[in-house]
């Protein structure tokens, strides 16, 4: 299997593909297979030989994350250039003979590369203590049809293995094969909610669609999930089909996301290169100027070079990059504190950039639950009568009623331990009706065939017997935000023939009813709730031919089950804002930071959200757009708006140039002046407000839309559904509960989003730090560097105690005070500069390098003015290094000069760190730092 040529990175293996002359990832048995290929190709296993030859191919099933040793990890800190460039600086100060000062800084170096092996290593050790878990399996080989256990790492795709009715923890992906399984999926989505899975499609037309993992996710098992409980339709074993291993699997991607972060660019970074290389252009001037200066004075070419090398560590300081990072560890403890934990710091500077921020709906501007506010029913077809108590007495009291029979069938509900569990809406729904949901085995002798559960009325209900309404559930055919719509088979206890439910968006669901069942006023009762801000489903249903037998069924495709079905009404739920939305909503529109809804739900209701939560003002007009991609009869595609009134504009018909990436199906796009229309992608994203009815991957594209026209984006979202757009932008921030979330850089234990003003408030603030830090070390290092240059004239310099008081006592403490400033309480409308080369920075720059340079000079002349000075080169000029003095072994150099430029340079140090410690709109004042000391 090796002999083909191959690399590894990334921890994914690369073959050699000849027939497309280019390396291919590996992957697994995702590959353009069908539901049935799986089935008939790989449902029996793999036998020993064919196993070995896979775990050659695709190493240990093992998310192993390497940790390196402290001697590997010391060489890859040594090689960094600041800790190489320390090396230099401190060879030189040993050899000038500054052993104090050298000596201070050996040890801090030491220190700090020690603190940060021992903190990496710890981190790798804890991660992969995390996620390199096994255990043991059974697996079915050589087709025997008995599992035998072996142990999770030498499993290999191709494998079926047997899920235990107590449950198991997942190690690979999988697809199920036979039987159910309930699952905690928290890990990856953060949604805490069990997740009912149902075996694979074997039969019927939609057997022949391609397997996809993330298409078919109710059928699929991923690895780091928790399967709660495993149960089989028949006697036979509830099995699954590995189909991805080790890095390979989903947990894997997730872990290498960590490992290895997308690289974020931010303009600070890339300034500070280009500056650095200013101060060492700087470090040029000043070794060619001590070298013509100390030659004319006749010093020794020794004495020549090492004075000329100082220059270099003087211009450019060694702990430029450490003081910088400084803020944002400040940053990274005061956003644990307020509950929010980051496993990216470099994303804080980040979020201090942020001027667009997109949030989901449901569990993040509103709450997670759902509360049954009631239906609308269907009467003869002709209008819809609306009634709440009515409905829920009629659903209670006659089990016979349709509506009853669709919200008691229609959901993916399963058992665990004695209680109902599952979707929250699906929750609601059912436990209206006050049916049971049974699923024990006893009920497919019933039945005469396998069934997934089956429901009964309540028992109070006045009926000659219970069984007379129970219902079998057959198949359900699950939910997905592609589709918008859930569909379920059941059969009626003692009956012949089939039913079809159907639960949806309701402009899905009509679409599969026949048009004598959907009434006239459906539009407007539709937008009549929806623009009140409720949640609407449309409810469905479809007596099938009662020569229509259930094996014939399974054979039929969803497509030609889902037709003729007759509406039956609509099922509304109401959807609370959190308390905390308006008032964050307000603060960032307050800040100009732009605000986006981006939500799988119905454009109306989350219209009226927008307006509830004054995303969207009461005297701004709302248009809706929606997009049209090309067709086979039309090459360019369409646009329809209409403004969104209760009179309503006629829609208008545009055409317009198919000169744009990509088209989005639907979305919101809320405008103040009327005729400034361009239909095009990217002024749709400049103007839209809200994004409705979109999948994962569109609200992933979305985010990457806006990053791409220059916006700096957060996310926030509940983790379910959002973690690609929370992987995507510059600052996701997941609400989940789940503290070791790897979905998102920044992970908020307080479930709403005042976590976004908390980040962008700590962010702003180290971004601020940041350049403050920057500015005040480069013009340290000028102010050094000027008074070396002056003292070097005179063919003098500062001491070893003078360097050591300076950077260690001076330096090192005022850049800590700096950074320690909390952020400001409120957000400013004014952004924070992320450009040191723009004209604020560099005349800023430039004139205090002149004022410094300018007052040390006047200093001299005043020192030069006064009767008892006396030049010091005026004794001997080349007798320097003979003219000290001798205490405790240290040396230090008796002149006017360096007494004079000392004492007045140590006034600049703290000077300009008042200066450069920026205060409000970003930071509180500097002084209040003395109330923060736990934060040392």
């Amino acid at each position: 299997p090796l002999d083909v040529k191959y690399f590894k990175f990334h921890c994914l293996r690369y073959f050699w593909n000849p027939q497309i002359q280019h390396f291919t990832v590996l992957r697994g048995l995702d590959r353009n297979f069908t539901c049935r290929e799986i089935y008939d190709r790989f449902s029996r296993g793999l036998d020993n030989h064919q196993a070995g030859r896979r775990a050659i191919i695709y190493e240990q099933n093992l998310i192993d994350v390497k940790v390196k040793s402290y001697i590997r990890l010391l060489f890859e800190v040594a090689l960094n250039p600041f800790y190489v460039f320390q090396v230099f600086s401190v060879t030189l100060w040993f050899f000038d003979d500054y052993y104090y000062y050298a000596g201070c800084i050996v040890f801090v170096s030491v220190v700090s590369i020690a603190i940060t092996l021992v903190q990496t290593r710890r981190n790798r050790v804890r991660l992969r203590n995390m996620v390199a878990t096994s255990s043991n399996i059974q697996v079915i080989r050589n087709h025997s049809g008995d599992p035998e256990n072996v142990s999770s790492t030498e499993i290999v795709p191709g494998d079926v293995i047997v899920i235990p009715p107590d449950g198991i923890r997942m190690e690979c992906d999988a697809v199920l094969i036979s039987g159910s399984c309930v699952v905690n999926e928290s890990s990856l989505t953060g949604e805490s909610n069990p997740v009912l899975k149902t075996q694979l499609i074997s039969d019927g037309a939609d057997a022949d669609n391609v397997y996809y993992p993330n298409l078919h996710k109710q059928h699929s098992l991923f690895a780091g999930t928790q399967v709660l409980q495993a149960r089989s339709y028949s006697s036979s074993l509830v099995t699954a089909l590995v189909i991805r291993t080790g890095f390979y699997s989903m947990k894997g991607n997730l872990v290498r996301s960590i490992l290895y972060p997308k690289p974020m660019n931010l303009k600070l970074y890339r300034d500070a290169i280009g500056f650095v290389g200013c101060l060492a252009f700087l470090a040029l001037i000043g070794l060619i100027y001590s070298i013509v200066t100390l030659i004319i004075d006749g010093v020794t070419p020794g004495e020549v070079i090492k004075r000329a090398l100082d220059m270099i560590t003087i211009a450019v300081p060694p702990a430029l990059p450490a003081a910088v990072s400084i803020g944002t560890v400040y940053a990274t403890n005061r956003l644990r504190v307020r509950g929010i934990f980051c496993i990216n710091p470099s994303r804080i500077n980040l979020s201090g950039k942020l001027n667009l921020v997109c949030f989901d709906k449901t569990g993040t501007l509103t709450e997670d639950f759902l509360e049954f506010w009631g239906g609308i029913v269907n009467q003869r077809c002709e209008t819809m009568s609306f009634s709440f108590r009515e409905i829920l007495t009629d659903i209670k009291s006659n089990p016979a009623d349709k509506l009853a029979v669709t919200m008691a069938t229609c959901h993916s509900l399963t058992v665990l331990k004695g209680d109902v569990c599952g979707d929250p809406l699906d929750m609601q729904m059912f436990q209206a009706t006050q049916w049971t949901l049974d699923e024990s085995a006893d009920d497919h002798q019933k039945y005469d065939t396998v069934i997934q559960a089956s429901v009964k009325p309540p028992s109070s209900t006045p009926t000659t017997s219970q069984n007379q309404f129970e219902y079998g559930i057959l198949k359900r055919y699950a939910f997905t935000s592609d589709l918008k719509r859930m569909s379920v088979l059941i059969r009626k206890l003692g009956a012949g023939n089939l039913e079809l439910v159907m639960k949806g968006a309701p402009e899905t669901v009509i679409q599969y009813c026949n048009s004598s069942s959907v009434p006239d006023d459906f539009s407007q009762t539709l937008e009549s709730l929806t623009e009140q801000g409720y949640r609407v489903l449309g409810l469905a249903h479809r007596s099938l031919d009662s020569k229509l037998s259930w094996r014939s069924a399974q054979k039929l495709s969803r497509q030609d089950l889902e037709e003729n079905m007759t509406f039956l009404g609509l099922l509304i739920m109401q959807n609370k804002l959190k308390p905390e939305t308006s008032g964050i909503i307000e603060e960032l529109a307050e800040a100009n930071i732009r605000t986006v809804m981006i939500t799988g739900d119905n454009l109306k209701t989350a219209v009226n959200i927008a307006r509830e939560c004054e995303m969207i003002q009461p005297n701004e007009n709302v248009v809706h757009l929606i997009a049209k991609e090309p067709t086979t009869s039309q090459t360019e595609p369409t646009v329809t708006w209409n403004l969104l009134k209760k009179s309503g504009n006629a829609p208008v018909k545009i055409s317009i140039k198919y000169d744009t990436t990509r088209i989005l199906l639907l979305f919101i796009y809320h405008i103040t002046l009327f005729t400034c229309i361009f239909f095009n992608v990217g002024q749709v994203l400049i103007q839209g407000t809200i994004f409705a009815r979109t999948s994962p991957k569109q609200k992933a594209e979305l985010v990457e839309g806006f990053q791409n026209l220059g916006y700096y984006v957060g996310m926030c979202g509940d983790g379910a559904n959002d973690c690609g757009a929370l992987n995507t932008a510059h600052a996701g921030i997941s609400l989940s509960e789940a503290e070791a979330s790897v979905a998102s850089p920044f992970t908020s234990k307080v479930p709403n989003i005042s976590c976004v003003s908390t980040l962008i408030r700590e962010g702003r603030a180290a971004l601020i730090t940041a350049f403050g830090v920057f500015k005040y070390m480069a013009l340290y290092s000028i102010i050094q560097f000027t008074t070396v240059m002056i003292l070097y004239w005179y063919v003098a310099n500062l001491g070893d105690f003078q360097f050591l008081f300076i950077d260690l006592f001076i330096i090192l403490s005022i850049a800590l005070v700096m950074s320690r400033t909390e952020a400001f309480p409120l957000i400013s409308k004014q952004r924070p500069n992320s450009s040191l080369t723009s004209f604020e920075t560099l005349s800023s720059l430039f004139a205090h390098v002149i004022v410094t340079v300018a007052s040390q000079t006047l200093v001299y002349f005043y020192l030069a003015s006064q009767p008892w000075y006396t030049v010091f080169n005026q004794l001997n000029r080349k007798q320097l290094y003979k003219n000290v003095d001798t205490v405790n072994g240290s040396t230090y150099v008796q002149c006017y000069e360096t007494t004079t430029l000392f004492y007045f340079t140590n006034y600049q140090y703290i000077w300009i760190a008042v200066v450069f410690s920026k205060g409000p709109p970003f930071r509180k004042r500097i002084y209040t730092n003395c109330k923060h000391s736990y934060l040392i």
